[in-house]
């Protein structure tokens, strides 16, 4: 008897387009009701036709709104509608409560060096190896999140451009603050410090993104960069 061959998922070219549009569009303002619930049962159901399902679950609910405030055990009333699809779908609003809770928490703000500088302090003063972060800012300075770059011995640590870069442009950032420590001694900043500052800030400015100061933290103490005029000139007057 001849071995069956695996059967190909005939919905796996619907799902990669509806995958790919999200991805494209970044949001569900051009989806139909039921596109959204397809694309949301995709990932509990790996193989299966979510299509129909979508609309059972609007027609059972009512609404797009009627489906996302079901309880899970309401939506695994449906035919087909399995736990797994149930708690995913059921995560919804509450995920978005979640969201608002976080935006609706004021962030802290950074108005001028002495506020950069205290910040620094309070991330690295004591640290016993050398730490590189990037602070992320809006427009109105406001930090929108910090990332830990890199992490070294006692007497240096590597700021990588691509990871720089890569955590602005996921905060979103308006600008940057860069800021690390030196637990040996001096807050001076060393040749290398200088030129990996002005490296990034070529590639920074580039994007769109200003660097609004490079703080160095020695024990109790701190050196700014922009206090010092090692950040270039033209960019003082916009920044801190």
């Amino acid at each position: 008897m001849a071995s069956e061959k695996p059967q190909k998922n005939v919905h796996s070219g619907h799902r990669d387009k509806l995958r790919q549009r999200f991805m494209e569009e970044r949001g569900f303002e051009k989806f139909a009701d039921h596109q959204i619930l397809e694309l949301l049962l995709f990932y509990a159901n790996a193989r299966g036709d979510t299509n129909p399902l979508a609309h059972d679950l609007l027609d059972t609910f009512g609404s797009l709104k009627g489906v996302l405030e079901a309880r899970p055990e309401q939506l695994a009333a449906v035919k087909g509608i399995g736990p797994q699809a149930a708690t995913l779908i059921g995560m919804v609003v509450p995920l978005t409560r979640v969201w608002h809770r976080c935006a609706m928490e004021e962030p802290e703000k950074i108005a001028n060096s002495r506020d950069a500088e205290a910040y620094c302090l309070s991330m690295l003063a004591g640290e016993r190896t050398e730490r590189f972060f990037v602070i992320a800012l809006n427009a109105q300075c406001k930090v929108l999140g910090k990332r830990l770059i890199s992490e070294g011995s006692l007497s240096e640590v590597s700021a990588y451009p691509r990871l720089v870069v890569e955590a602005a442009l996921n905060y979103n950032a308006h600008s940057v603050m860069l800021c690390h420590n030196h637990p040996g001694g001096t807050c001076a900043p060393s040749p290398e410090d200088l030129a990996s500052t002005q490296q990034l800030q070529r590639l920074l400015n580039g994007l769109g993104i200003l660097v609004l100061d490079h703080i160095i933290v020695a024990g109790d103490r701190t050196y700014s960069m922009i206090q010092h005029g090692d950040i270039d000139y033209r960019i003082r007057g916009r920044g801190l």
